[in-house]
């Protein structure tokens, strides 16, 4: 058996690269995770991340590996479900050259590049079986070979693995092998949903809109709108922190103010009409009578004509704002107006929602 090394200063391109000051909070079910997760990641055993989307395991991974006595060797990722089947075995372990059709050279898989690190696997609920118990072999005795090689190679490597899905009920229809489920569980630990973390939504939004404005080179510090605030509370946020992290750096680079009042929780809604509404809305504008320019045309033609100019530039002004969504830049844009002047109509008149 020969033991092979491979040690590294600084993880390479299979490192985990995180912000860690995305770490913040303030809620009981933040601080508790936080907590738990101190206390083991000094212990020199795996960890199994489970968590929605977007809750942040990654970073966990990041900060188990930093606050371990591993922290100056590598920390290699592995996202287990951006690879074919086929690719996971010679990713984690390596081939040799000639191995298969491809093969040019000797590559060096996660483990080898992680050794006395750590290696942090994202999605394992996706590795198939047959990796599954090369895996396990690796795990239990330390060695394993590489693609195309008989050679045993060991490493000292700590795993922390995660998932979104139900691991246990994946083992229980034999999709997941129990036996590695115990080796990669000897502490599991449960990532908080935004939606448990109230307290710490508007502290993350405050925190992702300075960043925006920073990077935008703005000078003032952005602030929510009391309506946008409300927003934020009742949003369900299925997305988890990056959701919201998208939601508030959206709104930070769209306003053209400090006060984000504006909040989009849909980028993918279409500002166009459908067909089939396009065309109900067609069939009910020519149905009226009389027809709505008609009663506009009566109504400024008592006027005086400063009167009645001014009286059509405020009902151009709040219908461009109502189709545009209250976006100010399309509202000009639809009034052939450019944003200055329409600002300056829009103060005239004192338009608002």
């Amino acid at each position: 058996m020969k033991k092979q090394s491979h040690h590294r200063k600084q993880p390479l391109q299979t490192g985990v690269h995180v912000d860690m000051t995305e770490a913040l909070g303030q809620s009981e079910a933040f601080l508790d995770f936080q907590e738990r997760l101190s206390r083991v990641a000094p212990i020199n055993r795996p960890v199994l991340l489970i968590g929605e989307r977007g809750t942040g395991k990654e970073l966990a991974a990041s900060r188990l590996h930093f606050l371990s006595g591993r922290w100056q060797s590598p920390l290699i990722a592995l996202n287990c479900s951006a690879l074919t089947p086929t690719l996971i075995g010679s990713e984690l372990f390596g081939y040799e050259k000639g191995a298969f059709s491809g093969a040019e050279k000797r590559h060096i898989g996660r483990f080898e590049a992680a050794e006395g690190g750590t290696l942090f696997l994202d999605e394992i609920g996706t590795i198939p079986m047959e990796v599954q118990e090369k895996i396990l072999r690796t795990v239990e005795y330390g060695v394993f070979e590489r693609v195309g090689s008989s050679e045993s190679i060991e490493v000292d490597v700590r795993i922390v693995a995660a998932t979104n899905a139900d691991i246990p009920a994946m083992a229980a229809k034999g999709l997941f092998k129990p036996d590695l489920l115990d080796r990669l569980s000897f502490e599991v630990l449960f990532l908080p949903p935004l939606r448990e973390r109230e307290e710490d939504i508007l502290l993350l939004a405050n925190h992702f809109a300075i960043r925006m404005a920073v990077e935008l080179e703005r000078e003032d510090v952005p602030q929510f709108a009391p309506k946008a605030i409300a927003a934020f509370e009742t949003h369900a946020w299925p997305g988890n922190v990056r959701e919201l992290k998208n939601v508030v750096e959206r709104a930070v680079y769209r306003s053209d103010t400090p006060l984000l009042t504006d909040i989009d929780f849909n980028p993918f809604h279409s500002p166009y009409k459908s067909q089939e509404n396009h065309r109900v809305e067609k069939e009910k504008n020519t149905a009226q009578s009389p027809r709505t320019e008609d009663h506009i045309m009566d109504e400024v033609m008592e006027l005086p004509l400063k009167a009645a100019v001014r009286k059509l530039e405020f009902a151009l002004l709040r219908k461009a704002l109502e189709r545009s969504k209250y976006n100010q830049k399309r509202a000009a844009q639809m009034l052939g107006l450019t944003y200055h002047q329409f600002r300056g109509l829009y103060r005239k008149h004192g338009v608002g929602k």
